[in-house]
């Protein structure tokens, strides 16, 4: 898709600082043409975020993921190495696996061709002697995958940047927190009647928790410090808290102990993180709250929501009680965040839709996100 000189224009004006930034236009929102452009120059071209590293943790774990698109296997190789293929048999194109689970190897289900853990192909029944056949050849397509701080990202462009150099400060600026260590408790998929940039926007912000929240979890906010200036392609703010910001504002008496070796100021708040261009996450001073979010059509998205403690958090006596309160203000959260982003959807597809302007304080994340995108489409 060639971008038409009025969506050029309104893209540009995304580009500025937040203070005098233009939102993304509402056609971005609304239009297959637009996310077909999304799809091909976000997803297909640079990394993106798959949640939680362990969603695989052993040699041999495996998830089928549907992403914008493309369907991927998550796996361990024998080495326990994080890997990715697609999902489809290099016979015929069969989906090899559904769901998740544990294998010695990836067997299609149409034919039986058999894959081992690195994506050679170990077995093709009746095929030995065709000619010209030779199994060297028919190795699954496989996926640039790689770790940092616990998180899984992937890439489909073997000419991408390497994951370092995309995300420049993001392990330095993160390292207060024990990232890396913390264990998954949950992992709930949802799918919501809106734009999938939308969701992460209402994520990011601060600006609607008055009133969005003002029964929930807005008495926990206090205002949030400047945005960090980062290298790298990803935005940041770190706001403190009346208590913790992982329960609801008459649950703190529920509160869980700091992460082992929180201090300082890291210690006082939540750090909110958009990693471009799809997942999110909240790194609180006791728990770390994760969404990814996937195109479904520019109406829809597949959301996933993950909740992550400290595995000396989760030994304590009791802890389970406790972990399903921060299960439930996640839950809470959203549940009062979906009407507000199907609401804005039906808003943004209107014909008369227009750009709005940014509170640089409140939307700082959304901002930096709506220069970082405007930027890719118009490159």
């Amino acid at each position: 898709m060639a971008l038409d000189s009025h969506l050029q224009t309104a893209l540009q004006s995304c580009c500025a600082p937040a203070d005098q930034a233009f939102s993304i236009p509402p056609r971005c929102y609304t239009e297959a043409e637009v996310q077909a452009l999304e799809t091909e120059t976000l997803f297909r071209q640079g990394w993106f975020g798959v949640g939680r590293a362990d969603l695989v943790k052993a040699p041999g774990d495996y998830v089928a993921l549907d992403l914008a698109g493309q369907a991927i296997i998550l796996l361990r190789d024998k080495e326990g190495a994080l890997r990715a293929f697609a999902n489809a048999c290099r016979h015929r194109g069969a989906r090899l696996v559904q769901g998740e689970g544990t294998c010695r190897g990836l067997r299609c289900p149409f034919h039986s061709w058999m894959y081992a853990l690195d994506g050679r192909l170990a077995a093709a029944p009746q095929m030995d002697d065709v000619a010209g056949f030779v199994r060297a050849d028919f190795g699954l397509k496989a996926y640039r995958a790689e770790e940092r701080l616990g998180f899984a990202f992937v890439c489909l462009n073997a000419d991408a940047p390497p994951l370092e150099a995309v995300l420049g400060e993001f392990a330095a600026i993160h390292a207060p927190w024990p990232l890396e260590s913390l264990v998954t408790t949950r992992r709930r998929e949802m799918v919501v009647e809106c734009n999938w940039k939308a969701f992460l926007e209402v994520f990011n912000e601060y600006y609607h928790l008055p009133f969005v929240h003002a029964d929930s979890i807005d008495d926990v906010y206090l205002p949030p410090d400047a945005p960090d200036a980062v290298q790298g392609a990803f935005a940041t703010q770190f706001g403190p808290t009346e208590g913790t910001g992982g329960l609801l504002q008459d649950e703190q008496d529920k509160a869980l102990p700091h992460m082992p070796g929180l201090t300082g100021r890291a210690a006082e708040g939540v750090r909110y993180t958009w990693v471009f261009p799809n997942m999110a996450f909240a790194a609180g001073q006791d728990a770390l709250w994760v969404y990814e979010a996937y195109p479904h059509g520019p109406h829809q998205c597949r959301v996933v929501q993950s909740a992550c403690f400290p595995k000396e958090t989760l030994e304590r006596p009791g802890a389970d009680a406790a972990v399903e309160a921060y299960h439930a203000r996640l839950d809470a959260a959203i549940e009062e965040d979906i009407p507000a982003l199907e609401n804005q959807q039906r808003g943004l597809s209107a014909p008369d839709a227009m750009q709005g302007r940014f509170q640089p304080m409140l939307e700082a994340n959304v901002a930096r996100f709506a220069a970082w995108y405007a930027g890719k489409l118009l490159t």
